[in-house]
């Protein structure tokens, strides 16, 4: 019920916004987002409502030779306020087109993970818009998101908040399909990726995880640091009880050889995706990317042969984006495509109605 509902919500929305009532449409939204909240969640209790999203600036500040546009602006919702880019790819008809949520990782920044992920280039080739928000310094010195803190996993304030406000926003006044919104990340972003797909789960259609943590786990930095490098059995009494992601299909890519992040934390986002009772037919294949490093596809299929998860172990594969841009902080050009490959997932999925 509360996935139709949203979705009604932002149907109504998307009239209001093209009618130029911005105002009443970002309003609208945030009442849905608020609909969305699992009240069995201790970080969901407290607050009850949404402080207001306000343009401070938005600008074009340049235009593609494709005839994109890269749009600068910034964001203030409750209590926290972040600058942020938008691509919107020239060429469209004026129907919505899909819009995708990146988040950056650490020590990175939005014209960095674009440049690294190619998203721009693609975006304009498959006519979809990518909303990339920036993590300010103040609030991780390393510019990483702060997944791990619960009072950033709340669906009324802190940072999932800001990014679901901002998305559902910008989704207005972008003319975005509100049944084609997506999220996805690398590392601290993978992880922040989740968080949203776990809270909203009737908001984004589909999740893409690159290098990432799984949801919920981490309650602090320390936990975080042991998480990242020891992996969830180290954790002890906090992974008793495995918290899900909503029926949110995922996407995820992992190197087999990533210092930063275990690799063994793949398998258990994965096992996030799908639901306790779920049986799922699993399917395998081995490649080998252009570039010559090895990797094992798995797919975990629903009952109507629709996949619902994906995995890309890489072999020998480090911390760094597969197939990404070598003028890109953290790329591993040999890699596969995982940008081609997380985008074939998205745009593949059947729009919910």
């Amino acid at each position: 019920m509360i996935n139709e509902t949203l979705k009604a919500i932002l149907a109504e929305a998307m009239r209001l916004g093209r009618d130029g009532r911005i105002a009443e449409a970002t309003a609208l939204i945030q009442h849905g987002l608020h609909l969305t909240r699992d009240r069995s969640k201790p970080e969901a209790a407290g607050v009850d409502h949404y402080g207001g999203v306000d343009a401070d600036f938005e600008s074009i500040e340049d235009v593609g030779p494709r005839g994109g546009r890269v749009i600068r602006g910034h964001r203030i919702q409750g209590s926290e306020a972040r600058d942020y880019m938008l691509y919107v790819p020239g060429g469209t008809d004026g129907a919505p087109r899909p819009l995708i949520l990146m988040l950056h990782g650490c020590q990175q920044d939005a014209d960095d993970i674009a440049r690294l992920t190619r998203f721009n280039w693609l975006a304009d080739t498959l006519g979809f818009s990518v909303l990339y928000p920036i993590q300010s310094r103040t609030a991780n010195a390393a510019g990483c998101w702060n997944w791990f803190l619960p009072e950033h996993r709340r669906s009324d304030d802190g940072e999932a908040a800001l990014l679901a406000a901002l998305t559902a926003d910008i989704a207005v006044r972008h003319g975005a399909d509100p049944c084609r919104l997506y999220v996805a990340g690398f590392s601290a972003g993978g992880a922040m990726a989740l968080v949203l797909a776990a809270i909203y789960p009737a908001f984004f259609a589909a999740v893409g995880v690159h290098s990432g943590l799984p949801y919920g786990l981490a309650q602090d930095q320390v936990s975080a640091l042991t998480l990242m490098h020891q992996g969830p059995s180290a954790l002890g009494g906090l992974r008793t009880r495995i918290p899900r992601l909503g029926g949110v299909p995922v996407i995820v890519f992992q190197g087999d050889a990533d210092p930063r992040v275990n690799p063994v934390n793949a398998p258990l986002i994965i096992e996030q995706a799908l639901a306790e009772a779920d049986k799922p037919r699993v399917t395998r294949e081995r490649g080998r990317s252009a570039g010559g490093l090895d990797y094992t596809r798995t797919c975990y299929l629903n009952a109507a042969e629709s996949i619902r998860a994906e995995l890309w172990m890489v072999e020998r594969g480090g911390h760094g984006w597969f197939g990404g841009d070598p003028a890109g902080s953290f790329a591993e050009p040999k890699g596969p495509d995982a940008s081609g490959e997380m985008l074939r997932f998205f745009l593949s999925l059947a729009p919910a109605v």
